[in-house]
């Protein structure tokens, strides 16, 4: 895969925010510069975890200083109701940044680089693992579009990364990971997520279980539905990050699962027909 720069012509996705000339702008300033320098857009799936923020946008700027990254940070916040659905927030991120930046991180607001050798830069060969098990890559935006993004079944937590491999390697894409990493699962990345204070949202309800554990060949980029209803610029510790509000839809007749509290009227017919 090349380095190919995609303008906003060559995904047909709906953006349904209604942004502003002033936003424009602003995307600009932040996004690609006049010379030849890759841009990094990160975009972190968010919901109710502040603290975690507050410890991520410090180390993520420490970190990526040393490798001289050109980089802006997007808070992808989740504000329905709904349960949290991570697949479709970096959809929504990619959606909004495709414009202005050359490449993204899928990253987790949790999950703390701290091996310098651990590259950023911009992936020449094709998608890239900063991590594993977890899928934490950098695409190209082509690779990206290519397989459609990711699928919009999974609310709940686990199982989108693993669908998104498999889309991938539908396309034959081949995914490169670290080489010549001497640290191992303890002293690779810092995880600084407090399990007994926020649980893993693991319910799985209606035909949740059966319908996420198929490749998911009707939902992606191209039908994801939401709203972005405030754009928030910040700085933390004079580091300077924007906080995307997001307002996802759910079809309840087509994922039910996207309120397992609240069980939707729904046929085993129609049940059948997500599978």
């Amino acid at each position: 895969m090349g380095s190919i720069l995609i303008n906003s012509d060559s995904c047909k996705c709906p953006v349904t925010t209604n942004q502003s000339k002033k936003e424009d702008k602003l995307m600009t300033k932040i996004g690609r510069r006049n010379d030849n320098t890759k841009k990094l857009a990160i975009l972190v799936p968010f919901r109710d975890r502040f603290e975690e923020l507050l410890s991520f946008v410090p180390h993520m700027k420490e970190f990526l200083d040393k490798q001289n990254i050109d980089y802006h940070i997007f808070v992808l916040n989740q504000i329905d109701r709904y349960r949290f659905n991570r697949a479709s927030l970096i959809n929504v991120g990619f959606i909004y940044t495709k414009k202005n930046f050359d490449y993204i991180a899928m990253h987790d607001v949790d999950l703390l680089p701290i091996n310098d050798n651990l590259s950023y830069k911009y992936p020449l060969d094709g998608p890239f693992h900063v991590s594993a098990p977890e899928l934490h890559p950098r695409y190209h935006y082509k690779t990206f579009i290519g397989v459609n993004g990711m699928s919009n079944k999974y609310w709940g937590w686990g199982l989108e990364d693993d669908e998104f491999y498999v889309r991938l390697k539908e396309k034959n894409i081949i995914v490169y990971r670290p080489q010549n990493i001497t640290t191992g699962t303890q002293n690779t990345f810092r995880h600084i997520h407090e399990k007994n204070h926020r649980k893993r949202d693991m319910v799985k309800c209606f035909n949740q279980k059966e319908a996420t554990r198929k490749r998911d060949h009707q939902t992606g980029l191209d039908n994801i539905s939401y709203k972005i209803t405030k754009i928030v610029n910040i700085t933390i510790v004079d580091i300077p990050l924007t906080i995307l509000n997001i307002a996802l839809t759910c079809d309840k007749s087509f994922t039910p699962w996207c309120e397992c509290n609240k069980p939707a009227e729904i046929t085993k017919k129609n049940l059948d027909s997500n599978l």
